[in-house]
C-alpha cells in the first residue's frame, strides 16, 4: 500500500446550467494537477451543472454516460484519480451522485448522497442513496461523502470502521456556514485518525455566496492546505504513516463501546 498521496482540491466557481465552461475549467485544473505531480484530483459538488435542480431531469445522466464518460476521460487523459459530483439519472429517479474514477477510466465507485438538504430543495428533486460506499485506491480504501454529509458523524464513522483512510468530501457549502465547515471537516478528520479532503465551490449563485476554502485535513486535524475565495487548485503531500501513528497514540478504534451506545438511559 503507497504511504505518499499528492491530492489537489479543483476550487472552482459553479454557475448553474454552464456546463461547456464547467467542463473547460475542470480541464484546466487537471492539467495544473497533472504538472504538479497530483495523483488525485477532488472538484465540487455538482461541478458540471451547478444547483440548477428546476432542470435536474433534463441535466443528469446515467452512470457511463454525459458527465460521467466526461469524467472518465479527464482522468485517462491526465492521469489523474478523479473524483467529484455529478446528477445521476436512474431507475428511481435523479441523485446527486460521487464517483472516483481511475487514471485508465475505471469507475471504482458511485455514492448516491443520502442526506439531502431541505434549504437547497434537494428532496423536491433528488431521490437519496441508501448505503454508504468505499472505494479501492493504491493507498488503501477512501469514502465518498458529499457536502451536508459532514453533518452527520455515523455516515463518516461507518465508513472508517469499514476501513476508510481517506474521505473524499466534494461540496457546495455557503458562506453564511463557513465556520461549520471549517469545523466538521477538521472534526471528521479527528474523531476518525484519517485524512479528509473536501473540495468547496467560490463564486455566487443568486443570493448564495460560496467561500472556497477547500482543504486537506490529517488525522490530527492540521489543515496540510487550506484555500481562500479564489477559484484556484490547491495541493497537499499526505503521508499515509499518519494514520497509523495517531492511532497508536490514541487508541479510539480499540476503545469504542457501540453495544452501550444503543442503550439509552432516560431516567424518569
Amino acid at each position: 500500500m503507497s504511504t505518499e498521496l499528492t491530492i489537489a482540491l479543483g476550487q472552482m466557481d459553479v454557475p448553474p446550467g454552464q456546463p461547456e465552461r464547467n467542463l473547460a475549467r475542470a480541464r484546466e485544473l487537471a492539467a495544473q494537477a497533472r504538472e504538479a505531480g497530483a495523483d488525485l484530483m477532488l472538484l465540487p459538488e455538482l461541478w458540471l451543472h451547478g444547483y440548477d435542480l428546476a432542470r435536474a431531469a433534463e441535466w443528469a445522466d446515467p452512470l457511463g454516460e454525459g458527465g460521467f464518460a466526461e469524467m472518465a476521460a479527464m482522468a485517462r487523459e491526465f492521469g489523474l484519480y478523479l473524483c467529484g459530483s455529478l446528477l445521476e439519472r436512474h431507475e428511481g429517479g435523479v441523485s446527486n451522485t460521487a464517483v472516483l474514477y481511475a487514471p485508465d477510466g475505471a469507475l471504482l465507485g458511485a455514492y448516491r448522497k443520502v442526506h439531502l438538504f431541505r434549504l437547497m430543495d434537494e428532496p423536491r428533486y433528488l431521490a437519496p442513496g441508501d448505503r454508504a460506499v468505499l472505494c479501492p485506491t493504491p493507498w488503501g480504501p477512501a469514502g465518498l461523502v458529499i457536502c451536508y454529509d459532514l453533518r452527520f458523524p455515523e455516515l463518516s464513522r461507518a465508513l472508517a470502521v469499514a476501513g476508510a483512510r481517506l474521505l473524499l468530501v466534494p461540496a457546495q457549502w455557503p458562506i453564511r456556514r463557513l465556520e461549520a465547515w471549517l469545523l466538521l471537516a477538521r472534526a471528521r478528520a479527528v474523531e476518525n485518525e484519517l485524512f479528509v479532503a473536501a473540495c468547496n465551490r467560490v463564486g455566487a449563485d443568486g443570493d448564495a455566496l460560496f467561500p472556497g476554502r477547500s482543504m486537506v485535513v490529517d488525522p490530527w486535524g492540521k489543515a496540510l492546505v487550506e484555500g481562500d475565495d479564489q477559484e484556484r487548485l490547491l495541493v497537499a503531500r499526505a503521508d499515509l504513516r499518519e494514520i497509523q501513528k495517531a492511532r497508536r497514540y490514541l487508541t479510539v478504534f480499540e476503545d469504542r463501546r457501540p453495544e452501550a451506545y444503543e442503550r439509552v438511559s432516560i431516567p424518569s
